[in-house]
């Protein structure tokens, strides 16, 4: 028997483990949980990184020092040690057991926020500072001219950015495994449990499962990404900020 042979029959035998775990006689698993643990990691990241970037660029140095501290600490550390961090610690907080889905989504939560916020920063920082000068002359405060003019054009312009972290975020998931998260990875590896003498050919299914995921949302990202570009080309209007915030010539 060759291996692609091999390979055909492990997924003809394990396919429903594969995309969706045990259930419905069990949690919900495999390639189902990935995404959904990717999707409500990011859905939950996403206004914490936004307000971390607000946080990080405010004028008050007493919301600016956490934010930077929480950042570099969360990106200067392995993630699985976060996830350790999270797995003890938490129980002790509240008092009981938390389960494996609910630590991963806590610990991607907060990982992926630090990544987020300076994806935002980034994106604030690249717009002109003539946006912020034309905002606060018009009687803005710091938060309302983010709130009304720079964050809507930033956060725009980092799309792409943003959904590329959500491809990370997939990957990133795999290190459920060690605390039980019934995820793909944890399907594989009950599949190689069980078959004990193809360790191999399930992994190279595990491999092709992540990389068919991956790639096609990256695909998707670069689609995107060219849709952005093109609309600034051809419609800058749609994209740029009301023609009353910018100056005309000779005015700047």
């Amino acid at each position: 028997m060759t291996m692609l042979s091999t390979i055909v029959g492990i997924v003809q035998d394990n396919w429903l483990l594969l995309l969706i775990g045990q259930y419905p006689n069990g949690p919900l698993g495999g390639i189902a949980a990935t995404l959904i643990l990717s999707v409500l990691g990011i859905a939950c990241a996403f206004p914490l990184g936004v307000a971390m970037a607000l946080a990080s660029l405010s004028p008050w140095r007493a919301l600016r020092l956490p934010v930077f501290a929480l950042v570099y600490l969360a990106r200067g550390i392995p993630l699985l040690l976060i996830i350790l961090w999270v797995y003890f610690l938490l129980p002790l907080l509240i008092g009981h057991s938390v389960p494996g889905f609910v630590t991963m989504l806590v610990t991607l939560a907060i990982y992926e926020a630090a990544f987020i916020s300076e994806i935002v920063r980034s994106g604030i920082q690249a717009l002109p500072k003539g946006q912020m000068e034309a905002a606060r002359s018009l009687g803005h405060g710091h938060l309302g001219a983010m709130r009304w003019v720079i964050l809507p054009q930033a956060l725009f312009n980092t799309i792409p950015s943003i959904l590329s972290q959500f491809v990370s975020t997939i990957k990133e998931t795999t290190l459920g495994y060690i605390i039980n998260v019934p995820e793909l990875t944890f399907a594989a590896g009950q599949i190689n449990n069980r078959l004990m003498i193809k360790p191999f050919e399930v992994y190279a299914i595990l491999a092709i499962a992540y990389f068919v995921v991956c790639w096609t949302l990256t695909w998707l990202v670069h689609v995107l990404e060219r849709r952005i570009a093109a609309s600034r080309t051809q419609q800058p209007a749609a994209v740029a900020p009301p023609s009353f915030l910018t100056p005309r010539p000779g005015e700047a």
